[in-house]
């Protein structure tokens, strides 16, 4: 594996505060990036000020308020490097990140994504994730299920890979990164580094996942989509049903107490589609 060209994608939407953060620890990388793209989703403070003036070899890219996804998804298709390492504005990366990971795909060329162990900062304290948060590496697809189980800007994908599973999900407002990884993790095992080489930040009131109630609204969107591909098959097909079965059931729970009829009627109607994979024990523990 020669020396590849790395393009750094971060997406942003009123985060004048923030993003001088991040860019800064790109900066710092040991391991130098090709290019730097941040994305400006229609931001109406002084985001892009901050950074075409402090960050001047950064490349700027604007659009229409789209969100996140839509984000992402111009910086891929625009980057220029062989592989493409996401950061989210409000998190940052130790300086030896990107080497760290590089360094591990020369040594394992077959796996077309790298994910990091994080440090999770939440109201200018670090705490300990829980233990369903564990990052794993592998063959991980069921491990992805109950929740996301890679951090977007831990990650480092080979640009190549996108053509294949494709895009993040331009519909899902949240829970896009969930999708992507049950799309990777499906066809390919995944690299995990267990060194703490992401710093995320957390509490802050504009992030997504505060916005959205009844996330797993989206993780059942996803997993029946990927269900509905034929992708996944066997073990892997019946864990995946089984999940999607659990999340429903939680979310009926919710639709008949809110009466939420929308809501009651898509659930009961994905449980009647899987019912019969519900019956196989054991599988997607």
């Amino acid at each position: 594996m020669s020396e590849p060209s790395i393009s750094v994608i971060i997406p942003v939407f009123n985060r004048k505060d923030l993003i001088s953060r991040a860019l800064f620890s790109v900066l710092k990388q040991t391991f130098p990036v090709h290019e730097v793209i941040v994305i400006d989703d229609g931001s109406s403070d002084a985001t892009g000020e901050v950074v075409q003036q402090q960050f001047p070899g950064v490349k700027w890219i604007e659009q229409n308020h789209q969100g996140v996804s839509a984000a992402r998804n111009l910086g891929i298709q625009r980057a220029a490097g062989d592989w493409i390492a996401l950061l989210d504005s409000d998190d940052a990366w130790v300086p030896n990140k990107l080497a760290c990971q590089i360094e591990a795909l020369k040594k394992a060329p077959d796996h077309p994504l790298c994910h990091t162990n994080e440090i999770w900062i939440r109201h200018g304290v670090r705490v300990n994730p829980m233990k369903k948060h564990e990052k794993k590496g592998g063959w991980i697809f069921r491990h992805c299920l109950p929740r996301c189980a890679i951090s977007p800007s831990a990650s480092l994908i080979k640009k190549t890979l996108f053509e294949e599973v494709g895009y993040f999900d331009e519909t899902l407002p949240v829970c896009e990164d969930y999708d992507l990884w049950l799309r990777i993790c499906a066809r390919y095992p995944v690299l995990y580094l267990d060194e703490a080489l992401t710093i995320k930040y957390g509490g802050h009131e504009d992030q997504l996942s505060r916005q959205y109630w009844g996330m797993d609204r989206f993780r059942v969107q996803a997993l029946d989509q990927i269900l509905m591909s034929g992708l996944v098959q066997g073990a892997d097909q019946v864990a995946a049903c089984q999940m999607l079965h659990r999340k429903c059931q939680l979310l009926l729970k919710g639709a008949i107490k809110h009466q939420n009829e929308d809501l009651r009627a898509y659930c009961e109607a994905l449980l009647k589609r899987y019912a019969v994979f519900t019956q196989v024990e054991g599988a997607g523990e």
